[in-house]
C-alpha cells in the first residue's frame, strides 16, 4: 500500500514514515524539502499519484491565528481535492485535543482544518491527540534566556510521538472512520516540572520561571482546556520513561 505522509520530515512525520515502512507499506514524503508545497494544489497533485491513503501531520510554526488558518485551509483543501482525484480513500488528519473549542492562535488553524474535513468531499479520519513528549524540548529551545528558563503554566497529558505515529498508520490502513476517539498520554503533568526534568537529563540547571501565556489559548492551557475527556484512549509511556530512553 502506498501512503503519502504530509509533513513527513517533521518530528512526528519522521516517526510516521518509519512506522509505515515497519508495517510493510511504502511511504511517499510530502514536504517542502522534498519539493512539495502543500499550499500549491498542482504541486500536491503530482505527489499523490497511486496513493491509497494520506496521513497529514504537517504544521506551521506560526502563532498567528490568521496565518495558521490560511495554511491549514489551503493545505487541507489541496490534499483532499488532489487525493480524491488520485483515488485516495482515506485522508487521516492529526489534530489537537481542545483545539476546536479554543479556536485561537495556532489552534485556530487546527480548528479550521477540522471544519474543512467535514465540508469537503472524500473519506477522512480525524485523530485528536494531546501534546507529544517531544513538545517539551521544542519549547525549551524557544523559551530559554541564559541562566533563566521560562516555562509556560500549562496542564497537559503528553504522549509519546511513536505511539501517535503507530495509531495514525493503523488508521490509514483501515476504511475512513470520521472522528475517532481522542488519544492522550497516561497521566496529567505540569509543564514547568517537565522542563525541570528535561533540563536535568541534559545536565542543565537554570532557574525555571513559571509564566502564564496570554490570551484564550494560554487560559485554556492553565485551566485544563487541552486535557482529554473520559472517553479518550490512553497511551502507555510516561514522560519520565520516554526521557529515560532518550
Amino acid at each position: 500500500m502506498k501512503i503519502a505522509v504530509a509533513g513527513g520530515t517533521g518530528v512526528i512525520g519522521k516517526q510516521v514514515v518509519q512506522k509505515v515502512g515497519d508495517a510493510g507499506h511504502e511511504a511517499v514524503v510530502l514536504s517542502r524539502s522534498a519539493g512539495c508545497d502543500l499550499t500549491n494544489e498542482h504541486s500536491v497533485r503530482q505527489w499523490l499519484v497511486d496513493c491509497q491513503a494520506v496521513i497529514d501531520v504537517s504544521g506551521s510554526s506560526t502563532t498567528s491565528a490568521s496565518t495558521s488558518m490560511r495554511y491549514f485551509t489551503q493545505s487541507t483543501a489541496n490534499l483532499l481535492i488532489a487525493g480524491r482525484e488520485a483515488g485516495v480513500e482515506n485522508h487521516v488528519a492529526l489534530s489537537i485535543v481542545g483545539a476546536a473549542q479554543i479556536d485561537s492562535g495556532y489552534y485556530a488553524g487546527k480548528a479550521a482544518q477540522e471544519r474543512m474535513l467535514r465540508v469537503l468531499p472524500g473519506g477522512y479520519t480525524l485523530l485528536r491527540t494531546t501534546q507529544f513528549h517531544e513538545f517539551v524540548g521544542q519549547n525549551i529551545n524557544r523559551l530559554s534566556a541564559g541562566p533563566v528558563q521560562m516555562a509556560p503554566k500549562m496542564r497537559l497529558q503528553p504522549i509519546a510521538g511513536s505511539e501517535v505515529a503507530r495509531a495514525l498508520v493503523d488508521l490509514a490502513t483501515q476504511p475512513a472512520a470520521g472522528v475517532v476517539d481522542d488519544l492522550a498520554g497516561p497521566r496529567e503533568e505540569w509543564m514547568p516540572e517537565l522542563f525541570a526534568q528535561y533540563l536535568a537529563k541534559h545536565n542543565q540547571s537554570p532557574k525555571v520561571i513559571e509564566i502564564p501565556l496570554p490570551g484564550a489559548m494560554g487560559k485554556a492551557m492553565r485551566d485544563g482546556g487541552i486535557l482529554p475527556g473520559p472517553s479518550a484512549k490512553r497511551g502507555i509511556e510516561t514522560f519520565s520513561d520516554w526521557l529515560e530512553r532518550q
